[in-house]
């Protein structure tokens, strides 16, 4: 079936609130691991994954650490100043001015936000302020509209002092957690919400996959001399967008914005192109540089080149189109590694809008951790590409592993428990 046409419908099943992790396992790596291998289906521990790859492998991570992008305001109230005003929560989607993730955070007066805001009937106009401290000193922060950005609202923050833009949303923020936790966001969320490697800031939610490996784990891999590379792609509040269109076709996929270092596209192309991948964002960063390589040799090819690397950006359906010439992976990364060194970038900052689904042909990626994803999302279309094997109702094998993980009580969505798949 042309991928445009797929039915979400038919990536449907039965998940009881029961079967969705509210909270994580104490022990990061205890919880449970499904290994897909070729069909067949085992079950373990996470702490084990070592033993299930190939020395001298290369794993991919993503490096991305979530921010407290939930603030919350109280809007004046009307006539009497002694009642509390309407309260207005901002969501934090992406930075609008500056647009560079680490040189918004660095900002020092003022900044924008593309945002999303609860309760916006209630603030029409005028400025929302709020009263911080950092280390005892009080700092007014203020929040204004200054326009619209399709669905979201692009918000100016200013606020009088010299502290970062990310100083002041770590003192007032609120770390967001996903929408299907039913929950509050608790205090030992903050760690137990964030990988044991993230670094680089500018995610609303968490690259899950990762949340089960603890410094342990990592010694392991280090043991069977499995190459650690990292790679950042931020998570938007859009990895939660349903897909309610009846075909996919009809469905935009969010942007996501991902940072590569030069050093990792080497290490790439050393490993042949291949690679186990940490999480559904690493499958799409790694699956978007094929595809951002093509475009840097047509580029440079062309002459039409400029060096600014959002040019390679990776529209929804690219993979698809019959127009673009394949060539092998590692002939792409080489294409894209020349790109960069021509312009002399250590890192590539881009984004991508991929959409893997069935019928997509996996380039770089020959196996994958995952947690299990709620039904009618993109990531089981993903995970069924990846597994691509034909069966009842051409779904591939992903029926299979979720049955068997319903059966024998793994535990689903973020905090849940995890899978390795080898196709």
């Amino acid at each position: 079936m042309e991928p445009k046409h797929i039915h979400i419908r038919d990536y449907n099943y039965n998940l009881p609130d029961d079967r969705i992790a509210k909270y994580p396992l104490p022990q990061r790596d205890s919880s449970k691991l499904l290994v897909y291998r070729q069909g067949k289906i085992a079950e373990d521990v996470f702490r084990n994954i070592p033993d299930y790859l190939p020395e001298g492998a290369l794993m991919v991570f993503n490096n991305t650490k979530v921010i407290r992008a939930r603030l919350h305001f109280r809007k004046e109230s009307a006539g009497d100043a002694s009642q509390p005003g309407a309260l207005v929560e901002i969501f934090l989607l992406e930075p609008a001015q500056p647009a560079e993730y680490q040189e918004n955070f660095a900002c020092r007066d003022k900044c924008r936000w593309f945002c999303l805001v609860g309760n916006s009937k209630k603030w029409k106009q005028g400025l929302l302020k709020r009263t911080i401290s950092i280390n005892g000193e009080d700092i007014i922060l203020s929040a204004e509209r200054t326009g619209t950005n399709g669905t979201s609202q692009v918000i100016q923050f200013t606020w009088n002092s010299g502290h970062a833009w990310s100083e002041i949303i770590e003192a007032c923020g609120e770390l967001p957690i996903p929408p299907y936790l039913n929950r509050k966001t608790e205090a030992s969320d903050l760690q137990t919400y964030q990988t044991v490697y993230s670094k680089i800031k500018g995610s609303v939610a968490a690259p899950t996959a990762g949340l089960h490996f603890t410094p342990q784990v990592l010694a392991a891999l280090d043991d069977r001399h499995i190459e650690r590379e990292e790679v950042t792609l931020h998570v938007g509040a859009g990895t939660f967008k349903p897909v309610k269109a009846e075909e996919i076709g009809d469905h935009d996929m969010h942007t996501e914005h991902i940072a590569v270092q030069r050093g990792t596209v080497q290490k790439l192309i050393r490993h042949d192109a291949k690679a186990i991948a940490v999480g559904t964002t690493s499958v799409r960063t790694l699956e978007s540089l094929y595809y951002m390589g093509l475009t840097a040799r047509q580029l440079m090819q062309s002459g039409k080149a400029s060096g600014y690397a959002i040019e390679l950006h990776v529209p929804q359906w690219m993979p698809y189109s019959d127009e673009i010439p394949r060539v092998p992976a590692t002939e792409a990364l080489t294409g894209l590694l020349e790109y960069m060194e021509q312009y002399n970038l250590d890192v590539l900052h881009s984004s991508t809008q991929i959409i893997i689904a069935p019928g997509y042909n996996y380039k770089i990626v020959q196996m994958m951790v995952t947690n299990f994803h709620q039904p009618q999302s993109t990531l089981l279309l993903l995970v069924s590409a990846f597994i691509n094997q034909p069966c009842k109702n051409c779904n591939g094998d992903w029926h299979t592993i979720y049955d068997y993980a319903m059966a024998h009580e793994f535990r689903f969505l973020s905090y849940g428990d995890s899978s390795l798949l080898i196709p």
